[in-house]
């Protein structure tokens, strides 16, 4: 038990003995109040997107001469080969580039907001679909990406969007079975189709996709770029808006 007579601890102490405790325990405050903020930027940081690190295909390169990260005042320059699927004009003043995974559920949230865009914008926005499928996260994002290529084959432009609707619309379902009755309903032949698909006709197309994601810096879906300006995430309508705004 604590004894009256000799005093609390800290009594005991002369001034600057007090004095230099105080500041180490002010000291520690700080640091530990500072790695809780740090902490909870890093998480925030984080959401809007389904990331790639961790995916066994991710890759990091070191180079003493890494080119900058893409920005506003760095813009990546990506060259359209043409044969990319896409909605609205493909000459528009906008483009914008969507690296994405048809099942991730970020990507999900962020295709009814393009579909707006589309909707209030028209022929002055083109968009641009790429692959970006995250293996190790979504197992059915590759066999549902090289499924739309198929359908694309054979129905052009109309048949691969109306396909991608049809996953976005249905993800929580994704396999064969799905990716047959959209087929189906996009009008392609389903004999062709299967023939196809079972030959992954379409892998390295994907696949070129990928890499070209990595490339730019991508790490995460949906991972779009605005005239070749980043943006990562679901972001909001609104704020896609105002990004499209500042580009026409």
């Amino acid at each position: 038990m604590f004894d009256e007579q000799k005093g609390s601890f800290f009594a005991g102490l002369n001034p600057k003995t007090t004095f230099i405790f105080g500041l180490v325990a002010g000291v520690l405050l700080l640091c530990t109040v500072g790695f809780f903020i740090l902490l909870t930027g890093v998480i925030s940081g984080k959401e809007g997107s389904s990331s790639a690190k961790g995916n066994n295909q991710a890759v990091v390169l070191e180079n003493d001469n890494v080119a900058p990260a893409p920005s506003a005042e760095n813009p990546v320059n990506i060259e359209l080969s043409g044969d990319e699927y896409f909605r609205g004009d493909k000459d528009a003043k906008v483009k914008i580039v969507e690296f994405s995974d048809f099942q991730c559920p970020f990507c999900s949230r962020f295709h009814p907001t393009m579909q707006q865009v589309m909707s209030e914008y028209g022929d002055q926005v083109a968009w641009i679909y790429k692959h970006f499928p995250l293996d190790s996260l979504h197992p059915q994002a590759r066999p549902a990406a090289e499924a739309s290529e198929c359908v694309g084959e054979q129905k052009g432009n109309d048949g691969f969007w109306k396909f991608t609707d049809g996953i976005y619309a249905n993800q929580q379902t994704m396999g064969t079975a799905l990716y047959e009755q959209l087929a189906q309903e996009a009008g392609a032949n389903l004999n062709k189709f299967k023939e196809c698909v079972s030959s992954r006709k379409y892998q390295q197309k994907v696949e070129a996709d990928y890499q070209e994601g990595l490339s730019y810096g991508v790490d995460g879906t949906p991972g779009s770029f605005v005239n070749g300006v980043p943006v990562r995430g679901a972001l909001p309508f609104e704020s896609v808006k105002s990004i499209i705004d500042s580009q026409l």
